[in-house]
């Protein structure tokens, strides 16, 4: 029979170019999907954290999926900037933060920055 040849093959050597290439593609992806830059860090402790008592007007705010509420009352963020200001005079004042259920985090982090932004440092984040 013709087609039982019993000399022994040459072993092929597997190509590691494909190897190569799925690295390298691998690593194209990582680098495109990184975040570069730096994140911002917003302190907010908690108010179990908090060693001080509260003092002075109340000043609750609530951050609701579609509005924001000072002490039970809705406003507008602007509004909310200004009654605050007349309720915690003094940057050390603080100022409590509730998010309700369906608020969005984003939400709650923007309006922390604008009152920030506004001279209230002490922000306090309760459930």
């Amino acid at each position: 029979m013709a087609f039982l040849d019993d000399t022994p093959r040459a072993r092929r050597k597997p190509s590691l170019t494909p190897m190569i290439d799925v690295v390298f593609l691998l690593l194209v992806f990582f680098m495109l999907a990184s975040r570069f830059g730096m994140d911002q860090v917003l302190p907010l402790p908690l108010a179990s954290q908090s060693g001080e008592g509260y003092r002075g007007a109340p000043r609750l705010v609530d951050v609701l999926p579609g509005a924001v509420k000072l002490n039970g009352v809705e406003m507008s963020p602007e509004a909310l900037v200004a009654a605050l200001a007349e309720l915690a005079p003094a940057p050390e004042d603080a100022v409590i933060l509730r998010g309700q259920e369906g608020a969005a985090l984003q939400r709650l982090v923007d309006l922390a920055t604008r009152l920030r932004a506004a001279g209230h440092l002490k922000l306090v984040l309760v459930e």
